[in-house]
């Protein structure tokens, strides 16, 4: 198994959230994208791999995630995504990835994603602004696909070769929402489990912290939605 970081300047939170990855995760994968602190150095010194992706987006840098992995040796049979901020629970991985490995016949599942859940009566990072835009965006999933989502998480596990067959091209903030698009029209099972989500444990959202960036990524997901309904 793997566990695939993407970070951009969280020389802060990635040492925290590294130091709490389990010791039988195989391989853990940061990368880079682009940025201008220690979050390289510290992320080699913790002994992750790490890759490095010029293109801003999170998508980019989840895209040359995977091509790592393809090329370096043989694939993990399982993926997971963890964000580098420390507000998901690496030491959790265990119960995100069961329903993956589970046995008996039709009993496995291909996408695990972990839903958050408050930690103190709220959800960490999550602001208003941003929770709205989420709530909206899974509507409009529902009535245009069929499926009501609760949540679009970063924390989230996926066989590496069902992903490998999805072909993602997403290279900004869509790339959660496309993966679970593209997963429901493939058939594959789709287990959503609570996982807790506080506060990043240092640094500021590059996203959910300002209004702004807000409303684009709500504009990217609306136009993620358009595009994989018209494919």
């Amino acid at each position: 198994m793997a566990v695939l970081i993407p970070a951009l300047d969280e020389e802060d939170a990635l040492p925290v959230q590294l130091r709490r990855i389990p010791g039988w995760v195989d391989r853990v994968v940061v990368v880079d994208n682009g940025s201008t602190d220690g979050t390289v150095a510290l992320a080699r010194s913790a002994g992750a791999e790490v890759v490095h992706e010029a293109e801003r987006g999170y998508g980019a840098a989840c895209l040359r995630g995977l091509r790592h992995l393809a090329n370096q040796g043989r694939p993990p049979e399982v993926l997971a995504f963890l964000d580098a901020d420390g507000s998901d629970d690496p030491g959790l991985l265990a119960d995100l990835v069961a329903p993956l490995v589970a046995e008996g016949a039709g009993a496995r599942a291909g996408l695990v994603l972990g839903v958050r859940q408050s930690v103190g009566g709220h959800v960490g990072t999550i602001l208003p602004h941003a929770r709205f835009g989420n709530r909206l965006v899974l509507s409009l999933t529902a009535l245009l696909f069929g499926r009501r989502f609760a949540d679009l998480p970063p924390f989230r596990a996926i066989s590496f070769q069902a992903l490998q067959s999805l072909e993602m091209d997403d290279r900004t903030w869509g790339w959660t929402l496309q993966m679970q698009i593209r997963a429901l029209r493939a058939g594959l099972a789709i287990v959503e489990q609570g996982m807790p989500h506080a506060d990043r444990v240092a640094g500021e959202s590059k996203i959910s912290g300002s209004l702004g960036i807000s409303v684009r990524v709500g504009l990217k997901m609306l136009w993620t939605l358009i595009r994989e309904r018209l494919r």
